[in-house]
């Protein structure tokens, strides 16, 4: 349910800020996990471990707001474009919001599982998913690469449609989501 109509063809401040942070905070977050994946066990692989947990959570509450931000306030009306390409970037966001949340709940969820609480920021320890279970781990440790691999392909496809959009179409479509442009 949309409370504020959006008559504006830019997204709002906060929509921008959350874009950009979220977008930033993915590929770190996606980065380090794939550094710290090969790493022999040490304190800089563990500090990384505690680092990519740190990013998730953020992550996720982020992308909460993100949503909340994103029900009560429309976006933009969509460009005139064919019906099929209207449908194809409304489902990407979609999926893109699942696998913000599933991503790193599925992360939480596996670090329960391999018996290690996440301690947000070193400061608030969150109540584990489940109990310790190895098998459960190693089912849960695969399920978040999956889906992080899969959230890296539509990050891909969203900034790949983004540049169609600005340097073949030339529709300014970019430009609702930039900041700072009239």
């Amino acid at each position: 349910m949309n409370t504020s109509l959006n008559p504006s063809p830019r997204y709002t401040g906060v929509a921008m800020a959350l874009h950009w942070l979220l977008g930033l905070m993915i590929v770190g977050a996606f980065a380090v996990g794939l550094y710290m994946s090969d790493l022999p066990m040490s304190p800089t692989r563990l500090k990384l471990f505690n680092w990519h947990k740190w990013a998730g959570i953020t992550i996720l509450a982020l992308s909460v707001l993100r949503l909340l931000w994103r029900f009560t306030h429309r976006p933009p009306a969509d460009l005139p474009a064919p019906r099929w390409q209207n449908l194809a970037a409304h489902g990407t966001h979609w999926a893109l919001y699942a696998l913000f949340l599933l991503v790193p709940l599925a992360g939480w969820a596996y670090s329960s599982a391999a018996g290690f609480q996440v301690v947000w920021f070193g400061v608030l320890p969150l109540p584990d998913f489940v109990g310790k279970d190895k098998a459960l781990a190693d089912m849960l440790k695969e399920r978040h690469e999956v889906l992080a691999w899969l959230l890296a392909v539509l990050v891909l496809l969203h900034i790949a449609a983004a540049l169609k959009h600005h340097f073949v179409d030339r529709d300014r479509l970019i430009d609702r989501m930039r900041p700072g442009r009239d």
